[in-house]
Parts: C-alpha cells; sequence; structure tokens
C-alpha cells in the first residue's frame, strides 16, 4: 500500500503524539533529584535559577520535578552538595554570594543563609565530613577560603590562602575548580597562569612560568589551610576541572588546551606525582569531569566536541584507559557544549552533563561492568537559558553506590 506525502506526515505526526503520551503517563520511579543551576534569561540583571527533575530508576529518564526556585543571585557558576544530602550550596558569579538551601526527603529547596565571597566565586566544595565549604574565586587573582559549616548553616571563615606561583607573584592566576579528598585531610586548586597563557587577549604573555597549575592544600587543626610540599604543580596549559577517586589515591584533571587528561598519585601527605604513563587524550576542549561512586569510571566533557569520553581505572596504577561504547566510538555526543557532568549519586547508574549553548541536559545509562555509555530516551531533556552546573541527591531509602576508603 502507497500513502500520499500528506498521509505519511499526518501518521508520523500520530505516533510521536502517541509515544509523547505514552512517556508522560508513564510511572517513572524516582531514584535522585537532579538539579541544574542556569541564568534566568539573557539580560546581565536576570537572576539564576535552579531547576529539579526526577530520575528514572530504570531508565534514566528526566521528568520536571519541585517548581524551580530563585538562586539566590545572578549567573550562578556551581554547586555543592553536602555528603549527607541535606544541604545544596550554590555560588553565583554576578553577585558574588554563595547561597545555602535546606534539602527535603522529596527534592524541595529552601533558602536559608547567605555570604558574599571576597571575590567572584569559580567554583565551590564542602569535605566529606560537612565541616567546611571551600569557596575558589578571583578573575584578577585567585583565593581560596574555607568557611565553617555547622548544621549546613555557612559560618565564619577559618582560612584564606592566595593562590600564587612561586618566583612569579605579579602573575595573573586564574582559578577554575576545586576538590577536596573523601578523606577531607587535603584540597586541590586548578588554576591557569593567565601571564603566561592568554590566546586572544588583549595583551600578549608577559611571563615565562608555566601556565598551568595545582595547587594542593592540607587540611590543619580548625580547618587551617596550609601548603603540600612542592605546591603549585605542574598541570599543564589551561587546567579546566579536577576530581579525585573515593580511595583518595588518584586526582585527575582536564587540560582545555591542550586535549588531555592529567593524572597524579596522592603520596604521603597529600603530595600529588604525576602517573608515569599520562597525560592521556580527550576530546576538544575538555571542560568538566566525574568520577562514579566505585571509583572505576571516569567521564569528561568535551566542550567543542559537544561529547563525552569514557574511561576504565586501573585500580592498580590508576591509569586510565578509554571505553568505546557499542558502536565502537570512544566519544558519545551531547548536545551542544556540554560544561558539566556528574554520576548520578543514587545507584552510580547514569550520567548527565549540561548543554551551556543547547539548553539541555544530555543523559547515558552507565554499564556498571564496562563503564560504556548509552543515551537515554528522549534525551537531551531542555532546560532553562545557559545551564552550567549539576547537582545530584538520591531519593528514598535504599543502598547508596559507594566505596568508603
Amino acid at each position: 500500500m502507497k500513502f500520499s506525502k500528506l498521509s505519511q506526515l499526518f501518521l508520523v505526526s500520530t505516533l510521536g503524539l502517541l509515544v509523547a503520551s505514552l512517556l508522560t503517563s508513564c510511572e517513572i520511579v524516582t531514584i535522585d533529584y537532579l538539579f541544574v543551576a542556569n541564568s534566568a534569561g539573557s539580560g546581565t540583571s536576570s537572576t539564576g535559577q535552579i531547576e529539579t527533575y526526577d530520575v528514572d530508576s530504570e531508565t534514566g529518564t528526566l521528568r520536571t520535578g519541585q517548581p524551580i526556585v530563585n538562586s539566590g543571585g545572578t549567573n550562578p557558576v556551581s554547586m555543592a552538595v553536602t555528603s549527607d544530602y541535606a544541604n545544596l550550596y550554590v555560588g553565583n558569579a554576578g553577585n558574588s554570594s554563595v547561597v545555602h538551601f535546606s534539602l527535603s526527603g522529596s527534592g524541595v529547596l529552601t533558602q536559608k543563609d547567605v555570604i558574599t565571597a571576597i571575590d567572584t566565586p569559580v567554583a565551590i566544595a564542602v569535605n566529606t565530613a560537612n565541616t567546611y565549604l571551600y569557596v575558589v574565586s578571583g578573575t584578577t587573582s585567585a583565593t581560596i577560603t574555607a568557611y565553617s559549616l555547622s548544621s549546613g548553616a555557612i559560618g565564619s571563615v577559618v582560612s584564606q590562602e592566595t593562590l600564587t606561583v612561586p618566583g612569579y607573584s605579579s602573575d595573573t592566576i586564574l582559578p577554575t575548580g576545586v576538590n577536596v579528598l573523601t578523606n577531607s585531610n587535603a584540597v586541590y586548586v586548578t588554576a591557569y597562569d593567565q601571564s603566561a597563557y592568554n590566546p586572544g587577549g588583549t595583551t600578549a604573555p608577559t611571563s615565562t612560568a608555566n601556565p598551568g597549575w595545582v595547587f594542593g592544600f592540607a587540611v590543619g587543626s580548625g580547618g587551617a589551610l596550609s601548603a603540600a610540599n612542592g605546591s603549585p604543580y605542574k598541570a599543564g596549559v589551561k587546567p579546566s576541572a579536577i576530581a579525585s577517586d573515593p580511595t583518595n589515591r588518584f586526582v585527575y584533571v582536564t587540560d582545555f588546551a591542550s586535549n588531555q587528561l592529567i593524572g597524579y598519585t596522592v603520596q604521603s601527605g597529600n603530595v600529588l606525582d604525576f602517573l608515569i604513563n599520562g597525560p592521556f587524550k580527550t576530546g576538544n576542549e575538555p571542560a568538566s569531569i566525574a568520577i562514579d561512586p566505585r571509583g572505576l569510571y571516569i567521564y569528561v566533557a568535551n566542550a567543542l566536541d559537544s561529547t563525552v569520553t569514557a574511561y576504565n581505572i586501573s585500580l592498580a596504577t590508576g591509569t586510565p584507559t578509554a571505553v568505546t561504547n557499542t558502536t565502537g566510538n570512544s566519544l558519545n555526543q551531547t548536545d551542544t557544549q556540554p560544561v558539566a557532568i556528574l554520576v548520578d549519586a543514587a545507584l552510580g547508574r547514569f550520567v548527565f552533563t549540561a548543554n551551556h549553548l543547547g539548553d539541555s541536559i544530555s543523559g547515558f545509562i552507565l554499564n556498571p561492568d564496562t563503564g560504556s555509555l548509552k543515551a537515554t530516551l528522549a534525551t537531551p531533556f531542555p532546560t532553562g537559558s545557559a545551564p552550567t552546573a549539576l547537582a545530584s541527591v538520591p531519593h528514598g531509602n535504599h543502598s547508596i553506590e559507594s566505596v568508603t576508603p
């Protein structure tokens, strides 16, 4: 039987509506709440937003959850969650604020206290003990500030350190990321020397320093930060993101400018030492990194390629090896310009990216045996304008896929 073009169009439209109706009517068993921070609009005065999505336990499909809330500022750039999943923090670059929200068991966010950072916040993190909030800030200089936490509330500054490269104290250092070891004993900050690396800038580089760095700090009594021996450590050209495995043995950094993943072993005293067989190839302009809760796999979001690269971690050496998907490709396609990535907190079975230019979230199903990824049904999922950060908390009483060092 042959159909006219009009009949074919009608059939396709009918089938599409049927599928959409089935997806809407299906009962989603929520395993996680996924939070995405984005801009409310294109204007500089528009407030930031936090959107909430329910994650289906079987398929990883997203459904709109609790109502959108104001991020408490403008241009939110980073989010962090306490290990008990009771508190969420948002760093807003537009008004230099860090906002604390309490988290209910049903995913409701309630704004609590607000602080003003010393400079524009770039990245934030909370230690596993939930005793300190770390805020990395600066657009002309780099600073890490540690705030005390009490039942989630942000308290006073307990330590503050300026990031400078030895021998180049006048160079402009720009921070990009922060990571806390799960034992809460050390904090690492990625940054690059703009005086040594500034392509497309108004002035040529003025320094002979190495451009990329990781600054390491030991956490002492009362939260005092002290530089680890040998810090800062070289980190390519323009480090963009940092993550550590849950056993506190390895640290990984993405190099945005050189399209590579740099690996380190954590030595005694929290000193970093290069993995002997690195660095490792990524896609173009890697912008974000996540490690699954079991410490088996690494996932890197490549902003220019609009892809995710998956790696298997050698438990003996920390060496990452690229994982291919079912099509034999090591790159997994996302929507446009993924700038944030995470593995879901509950089961460690789903990977999500926030796509800055795509105004969307891309979802993948993680194969727990191989680490390979497969796109979820109906991905990508629409968000508000220019999403920049993601956070995930489990829903319900169930076991959490994680490693206890």
